[in-house]
């Protein structure tokens, strides 16, 4: 049985977040069921339950070795000193961070099905003329050239988290909205421009129709929020068609991703064996030395007439440690220390 799962959130600001989050952890409990030895969740801030109460739980029942995951978009240093901190309180535990989901290929791929959903045409309610009132005219069709969209993250005190969800935009633009007059920044609060601004921008620029899509994965008092601004600012603009789409949320398609980050983080922390490394893979071995014999103490060993028969691959082990030269086949001929 593989070693447990641990999803990790910033922080849910109210009750739907919290909810979404633990329906999530609960899909991939199930998806992994009888592959991992269990799936637990926590919050780093607001939110229950927290890190520590899942960390402690999980050692409870005998876990020692678990592999974390963030839920987030934006830099995870606060999740790193929370799996440290556990890691001090539990002195036998080792964390494996798997890292976050910060701009992860497959995250803007559901983000651009998202935006597809929004871009679908729908039926619209219409006003019925009185008898003798004009009706009112047709509108044309929007074609891609006239869409845009608005990229709404947190925002941050920080310049370098901001300039990170700029870098987002202009990936997504170019690889899943190439067709659009444009995909522009904006934040729910911490740095210019807000989601108005954004949408202001949008329509200076020639869009006749806007979407707003949130940078995030589950729902809350923050989509709410930024969902509020865009219908305020379309109320004041009625001949502007402006659109908002949902959240990444509670999904298969994020699920395959963090499974596939799991797998990834356990291979990437086995240590490296003569078994994993290719057949004709040659590392040159530490401090300058390319090859055993000058090393004390292996002068005798006879080790030409193997030489000529096999092909030798050399592994380093970098500044210090056990070097072994190793034939196909995993067969060690010599042994030293460096």
């Amino acid at each position: 049985m593989k070693p447990p799962l641990l999803l990790i959130g910033h922080g849910a600001h109210d009750d739907t977040g919290t909810a979404e989050f633990g329906r999530f952890v609960h899909r991939l409990r199930c998806r992994l069921d009888q592959v991992v030895a269990d799936v637990s969740g926590g919050f780093v801030a607001r939110g229950r339950p927290t890190v520590a109460a899942s960390v402690g739980s999980l050692v409870a029942r005998g876990h020692h070795r678990l592999v974390a995951v963030a839920l987030t978009l934006c830099d995870g240093e606060d999740v790193v000193a929370s799996l440290a901190g556990e890691e001090r309180a539990h002195p036998a535990l080792t964390c494996v961070d798997g890292g976050d989901l910060a701009a992860a290929p497959r995250v803007l791929a559901l983000m651009a099905e998202r935006l597809a959903d929004a871009l679908a045409e729908m039926p619209r309610l219409a006003a019925v003329p009185a008898a003798g009132d004009p009706a009112d005219p047709p509108r044309e069709p929007v074609g891609p050239a006239e869409t845009a969209v608005v990229l709404v993250g947190h925002g941050s005190a920080d310049p370098a988290a901001n300039a990170e969800v700029h870098r987002v935009s202009r990936v997504f633009w170019e690889t899943h909205a190439p067709g659009l007059l444009t995909v522009e920044t904006a934040y729910v609060a911490g740095a210019p421009p807000s989601v108005a601004q954004g949408i202001e921008r949008c329509r200076r620029l020639g869009a006749r129709r806007v979407v707003v899509l949130p940078y995030l994965l589950f729902a809350g008092g923050v989509l709410e929020r930024i969902w509020a601004e865009a219908l305020a600012y379309a109320a004041g603009h009625t001949e502007l068609d402006v659109r908002c789409a949902d959240v990444v949320g509670d999904c298969e398609g994020l699920a395959d991703l963090v499974i596939e980050r799991y797998e990834k983080t356990l291979r990437d922390a086995e240590p490296v064996t003569a078994e994993r490394l290719p057949e004709d893979e040659t590392l040159e071995l530490a401090d300058g030395l390319d090859d055993l014999d000058g090393l004390d103490g292996m002068a005798d060993w006879p080790l030409d007439e193997a030489e000529s028969a096999r092909p030798e691959r050399r592994l380093s082990l970098g500044g210090g440690g056990s070097v072994r030269r190793l034939y196909p086949g995993g067969t060690a001929l010599a042994d030293g220390l460096v």
